[in-house]
């Protein structure tokens, strides 16, 4: 690879290049000394036959004085004219003399071009100083976007998986991109913009970059936040730019990432008038209005945050199609994990189908992470071949963190933790239809993570009964219940098991109906985005009088305090098998689920035995 050096200009070169013309010609005015007499001493060496030549100016003489001596260097001298009579001496006394017109020529031209210079240099030091920070800074009406010819794209759609539905959605763009005429025929014409919705990681832009790579077109690839500048005007110019270079290049895509930082609603952001961001919105859609669909040119856009466009963009005849790229379900993860799993030169037998299984809820920058992480410790543990148990520690390294064995905890701190792991665990096994318990752990992972029950779901689910939900708030109560019920004391390791049991039990009062005081009323108040997580864009309270507000946090009390009673039941009645495990995690740090299920099914035999 060829490297570019990029020499840089610095103010300090021209205050050096000054310095050198000022002793270089303080060097020659040295060689050549010349010594200032006053006009006198001149009379007086013309009278004396001392003066060899001279040399008359309007205002001064120069000369050279006659050397005493063979031996003696020449002495140059200067005077100011003051006798106009000096040609009527210079004849008496037999000297020779010239008059000549000083020429101002030079220093004339030196008196400015040095100023200038400079001070071109000074500008060409400050300009390399802002482009360096700001490289558009001499560009700012031309538009950001990397422009991508089918060599550089090398994305096909056997490089996409896991999003079938949304491939298929595409297929037609592909088509008319290659055999217009098919459609013009017709008298169809192609939508103008589509619409990439999805959580973030799915697959938006790989699938925008697979649609240029199969259909050999030129790729303009721009990011919404890159129209945005600090200069008002300067975003709806890249704008026009961008389209104008599109339509010189038909056919091709235009690809906007994470458009929702251009195409926000306007008025969201409190400000009158027309700021820079609307301006360059309102060039988008007027651009989208006057580009002819049948010459080729198709814009794509991604985002992940579709509640927060502004509905101009949505309408018929600009984004008009919208493609929803999900989550993979398992056959998703399964067809994404073959496709990372051929670039693996070292890999041993992995079940693919049951490492999907517990990958539930991954997208495919997830399973990507996950396939390089377990390569990486394969490589730090030197074998020979990428394991499944490589990636089943790589998946406890994405959810849980990274494993912290130099964290020094004291005995009676790690007792605890082992009871708590072990009553999660336990309550898990003991209710139906919860998810199969595949490994506990004392050791610390994370930030805060001291150690950690590991489920692993058989299936991908879609919707949760009322059963299911308070199944999963016993579980997650089942650590701090075995706290209490061993050491007759609560620690704080319950912390973000009761924040989402909490949620859970809100949830379930508050969006599903499923209270029978509070009744089948949805009191959320404003949804929350729709890819945004459980946290964001949340109104705290909705539309309800404080009564039913008091009403709602009864009903989650009495919800949270209900499982809590069971998962002390359903411990108190598997002690013995919570003192043997604990023994076995204390001394191992790290437990299967099926030993675990295997100390229960004895325990259960012994007594029915009895």
């Amino acid at each position: 690879m060829k490297i570019e050096q990029h020499h840089k200009i610095s103010i300090w070169y021209f205050v050096i290049g000054v310095w050198i013309v000022l002793l270089l010609q303080d060097y020659l005015a040295s060689v050549h000394r010349v010594q200032t007499i006053p006009y006198s001493q001149f009379v007086q060496a013309l009278k004396n036959d001392q003066i060899a030549e001279v040399s008359i100016t309007t205002n001064q003489i120069q000369g050279l004085l006659k050397p005493e001596s063979d031996s003696d260097k020449e002495t140059y001298f200067r005077t100011v004219r003051v006798d106009p009579e000096t040609s009527e001496l210079l004849d008496k006394y037999n000297v020779k003399y010239s008059a000549t017109i000083e020429s101002t020529l030079l220093r004339d031209i030196l008196s400015w071009t040095i100023p200038v210079l400079l001070f071109v240099g000074i500008w060409f030091f400050l300009i390399k100083r802002l482009t360096a920070q700001q490289p558009g800074f001499m560009t700012l009406g031309k538009n950001k976007a990397k422009v991508h010819k089918q060599d550089d794209i090398g994305i096909s759609f056997d490089d996409v998986a896991g999003v079938d539905e949304a491939v298929a959605e595409l297929l037609d763009i592909i088509d008319f991109l290659k055999n217009p005429e098919k459609y013009l025929e017709y008298g169809g014409s192609l939508p103008k913009g589509l619409l990439l919705v999805g959580p973030p990681g799915t697959g938006k832009t790989l699938l925008a970059k697979a649609v240029a790579g199969e259909s050999h077109v030129p790729f303009f690839s721009i990011s919404g936040s890159e129209f945005v500048e600090l200069f008002v005007g300067m975003g709806a110019a890249r704008v026009r730019d961008l389209f104008d270079q599109a339509n010189a290049n038909a056919p091709c895509i235009i690809f906007i990432d994470e458009l929702d930082a251009l195409g926000k609603a306007r008025g969201f952001s409190g400000i009158s008038g027309h700021d820079e961001r609307e301006q360059t919105l309102n060039q988008l859609l007027v651009e989208m209005d006057g580009f002819d669909p049948n010459i080729g040119v198709i814009l794509m856009a991604a985002t992940n945050r579709p509640e927060v466009l502004d509905p101009a963009l949505l309408r018929p005849g600009r984004f008009d199609r919208q493609v929803l790229v999900d989550r993979p379900d398992k056959q998703g993860r399964m067809a994404i994990l073959n496709v990372h799993l051929k670039k693996v030169k070292k890999l041993g037998i992995i079940d693919i189908e049951e490492l999907a299984s517990m990958t539930p809820g991954m997208v495919g920058s997830d399973l990507a992470n996950l396939v390089n992480e377990a390569t990486l410790l394969a490589v730090r543990a030197r074998k020979s071949t990428v394991e499944k148990e490589q990636f089943e520690e790589a998946i406890e390294r994405i959810t849980a963190g990274l494993e912290k064995k130099n964290r020094l905890i004291n005995p009676n701190e790690r007792k605890i933790v082992a009871y708590h792991e072990l009553g999660h665990a336990l309550v898990a096994l003991s209710i139906p239809g919860s998810d199969p318990v595949k490994k506990i752990t004392i050791v610390p992972r994370g930030i805060a993570a001291l150690g950690y029950t590991m489920q692993v779901p058989t299936e991908d689910r879609f919707l949760m009964t009322k059963t299911e939900l308070l199944g999963k708030i016993a579980i997650l109560l089942g650590g701090r219940a075995a706290e209490e019920m061993i050491f007759n004391d609560i620690s704080t390791g319950a912390h973000n098991d009761l924040a989402k049991a909490t949620d859970i039990a809100r949830s379930m009062v508050k969006e599903y109906g499923m209270s029978e005081n509070t009744g089948q009323v949805y009191y959320k108040g404003e949804p929350q985005g729709m890819f945004l997580g459980p946290d964001l864009s949340r109104n705290s309270r909705g539309e309800y009088s404080d009564d039913t507000a008091r009403l709602i946090d009864g009903e989650v009390r009495n919800i949270i305090d209900q499982q809590y009673e069971i998962a002390l039941t359903l411990l108190a009645a598997k002690r013995a098998v919570l003192e043997k495990a604990a023994m076995e995690l204390l001394q191992k740090e790290k437990i299967d689920g099926s030993f675990l299920e295997e100390l229960l099914e004895k325990e259960e035999n012994l007594s029915k035995q009895k």
